[in-house]
């Protein structure tokens, strides 16, 4: 098993040594417990020195966790021969009460609707190489006063005014790379930035990657200072044109935009690969083209299904603001986002992102991030029990070193110490109970 102190030795640089001692009581401790991931519940599974006061203490302690995971990612998990990617993606955790910091109502695509609890933002690497992801910088979203609605102060309907048909006079034609981002964009923008400093020269990703959230121009334009292509979706039937090819005009402004894309006719000339199984027809278009709300050309790739029985077509508008980037590498590099979905799954279920009682912003804060570092933490020890079981789990991880707890407190009731033979098979008896996939 590997020895939890040598993996998180590479954090001296960045932690102080109380802060370490603290992290070293509590990652055990997370590993092994069961029931929720609270304070007094990581406190009841900690060694000696890992008191209720001491992790009460690191809860309220400002730390950088930016520097801790990639520190701890650099050091573990990246290989300087892979290709990273930056993605991004927003998890709400539900909460109850009025008392933590930054409770409000946000939109949970698990419920389809707003519900009560704290938003976090989540920056992570992409692995093109290992196909995964590692959380480097989670930040709480906190809704400003104009962000949310007003209330109704009264029943009446008021009259909204009738505008006349067509352009008003005297208007002025807008700069569409001139966009004011709204406070959740500056966050992310920022977010960004900061990681973009952190990574320095050891590390320079090209694309950042999101989701159909920012399939828009407001987030191609926070994405274009930090010296980076977005990668993300349009809407299945976004009102797409080709770039104009006729006879350029002699007087006025040259036209821009051609025909408009049919997508129930897309020319073959596009189509750069088809594919059938399972009776599902999968046909992938790639070309360049113009939409009315965003300023620049966007390299567009179609992915169409058809079932060759039912003959129902699903439909995929996938882009990038990197007119060169080949169809199979920006599909490969979206499908990667998802990635991220599995790290918010991990640290809610394994990991306290759901389960935290904190209510004041650091050990709010802290709590969260504590949670996506252990996805990390998780991830470097997978590595060592791989080799001998490909399909190994965090749920296999957890049951190791829950066993590993169990056989040591038991041993230290015993008058005499068993021979190491045998402890070694009771670890690996015991370390079997509650696994799904043998080591």
């Amino acid at each position: 098993m590997p020895d939890i102190i040598i993996v998180l030795q590479c954090l001296s640089q960045c932690l102080d040594k109380t802060t370490l001692r603290q992290l070293s009581y509590i990652v055990p401790a997370m590993l092994a417990m069961t029931g929720r991931v609270t304070m007094l519940g990581i406190s009841r599974w900690t060694e000696k020195g890992g008191s209720y006061r001491t992790i009460q203490r690191f809860f309220n302690s400002p730390i950088a966790w930016a520097k801790v995971n990639w520190f701890l990612i650099r050091h573990h998990l990246l290989d300087p021969e892979d290709v990273i990617l930056i993605g991004g993606d927003e998890s709400v955790a539900t909460k109850s009460g009025q008392k933590t910091y930054g409770l409000d109502r946000f939109f949970s695509s698990l419920y389809g609707k707003p519900v009560p609890g704290l938003s976090f933002f989540s920056l992570s690497l992409l692995s093109v190489k290992e196909g995964t992801s590692y959380p480097v910088m989670t930040e709480q979203v906190i809704k400003k006063e104009a962000e949310k609605p007003d209330k109704k102060k009264s029943g009446k309907k008021v009259k909204k005014q009738t505008r006349r048909r067509g352009r008003p006079k005297g208007s002025k034609n807008k700069n569409r790379r001139d966009v004011e981002l709204t406070p959740y964009l500056l966050l992310i923008q920022t977010m960004l930035n900061s990681l973009l400093l952190l990574l320095g020269v050891d590390l320079t990703p090209v694309y950042c990657v999101m989701d159909g959230a920012f399939g828009n121009n407001p987030a191609l334009q926070m994405v274009r200072p930090c010296s980076l292509h977005l990668i993300s979706k349009l809407r299945y039937d976004a009102a797409l044109y080709f770039p104009y090819e006729g006879n350029p005009k002699k007087r006025g402004a040259q036209k821009k935009y051609g025909a408009k894309l049919d997508y129930d006719h897309i020319p073959d000339k596009y189509l750069k690969e088809t594919t059938l199984l399972d009776g599902i027809q999968t046909k992938i278009y790639q070309m360049t083209m113009w939409h009315k709300l965003i300023p620049d050309k966007l390299n567009i790739v179609i992915i169409v299904k058809t079932n060759l029985k039912t003959q129902k077509v699903a439909r995929v508008v996938l882009f990038s603001s990197d007119l060169e980037l080949a169809f199979d590498k920006l599909i490969d590099y979206y499908r990667l986002r998802f990635q991220i979905e599995f790290n918010f799954r991990d640290a809610k279920q394994f990991w306290g992102l759901e389960d935290f009682m904190n209510v004041n912003q650091i050990p709010v804060y802290n709590a969260a991030n504590l949670a996506m570092f252990m996805v990390n933490v998780s991830q470097v020890l997978i590595r060592h029990f791989r080799p001998a079981c490909p399909t190994f789990s965090v749920n296999d991880l957890k049951a190791h070193f829950r066993g590993h707890k169990y056989v040591t407190e038991t041993l230290k009731l015993l008058p005499q110490m068993p021979e190491p033979i045998f402890i070694d098979q009771i670890f690996a008896n015991i370390a079997q109970i509650g696994s799904i996939n043998a080591s």
